[in-house]
């Protein structure tokens, strides 16, 4: 774990995160996505997961705030209610995997979001409590222990019924309760040095411009394009992670 950071790091890394908010808000998602395969060579395999998870918090709170009375607060609960448990789960899982099995385990969840993503959106308005707690309870162990799953509780209250501005809402909401207990595991568990908290505070603050540009540049791309470019960049991110854990491995 890296405690000490240079000047010269933590420019990397807020240019890193400008970056990937601004591809991220171009395709519509994947910030969590994007920054893993970049941020491993500066920080670490074991310190990626808890850095994203506690940037997160600064953005998803932002968007509660922005679109709280479209927050459907039922299904939010249900959510975290199933997904709580498996989360911290996958939080704790991840604290005691190696630096390459992490970059191994990444790199395949990476890979495996893409095709799974349009399957998922293909069941919009046909999943009921049932389906939606089972749902939840996977989600809930892909995201303690990784970054990037957010895609999945997207289309998972898609095909609860929710859209427009209720999936944004509802899915911060549930994002920044489940983030807050998992920084909390990762806290007491010693993965988050304060120079880590200034990390991820960096890449909080530097997504907010990134952000902000992306929604200039959007407006010049399809939709079609905008998923093409995000499923591009996560495939070849990911392949290089498994390559680079697979090495380390053998």
């Amino acid at each position: 774990m890296i405690l000490d950071i240079s000047a010269i790091q933590l420019i990397g890394v807020a240019a890193t995160a400008f970056l990937a908010s601004l591809i991220g808000g171009i395709s519509g998602y994947g910030t969590g996505l994007l920054l893993p395969p970049i941020l491993i060579p500066m920080i670490g395999p074991e310190a990626v997961v808890p850095v994203v998870s506690l940037s997160a918090l600064i953005t998803n709170a932002s968007r509660v705030a922005a679109f709280r009375h479209q927050f459907d607060r039922a299904r939010a609960l249900w959510v975290v209610a199933f997904a709580l448990p498996f989360c911290l789960l996958g939080a704790y899982g991840y604290t005691r995997l190696s630096g390459p099995m992490i970059s191994v385990v990444l790199g395949l969840f990476l890979i495996a979001i893409v095709p799974l993503r349009p399957l998922l959106v293909r069941r919009h308005g046909h999943l009921g409590k049932p389906g939606l707690a089972l749902g939840a309870g996977g989600y809930g162990l892909l995201m303690g222990g990784t970054s990037g799953s957010g895609v999945v509780l997207i289309s998972l209250l898609l095909s609860a019924g929710l859209s427009g501005a209720s999936v944004i809402a509802t899915d911060a909401g549930i994002s920044l309760l489940l983030g807050i207990a998992k920084v909390s595991l990762f806290q007491a568990a010693g993965a988050l040095p304060p120079a880590l908290w200034l990390m991820a505070l960096l890449i909080g603050a530097c997504a907010v411009p990134g952000t902000f540009l992306a929604k200039r540049l959007s407006r010049r791309l399809s939709l079609r394009w905008h998923s093409l470019i995000l499923d591009g960049v996560v495939v070849l991110g990911g392949l290089l992670l498994v390559i680079e854990g697979a090495s380390a491995l053998l």
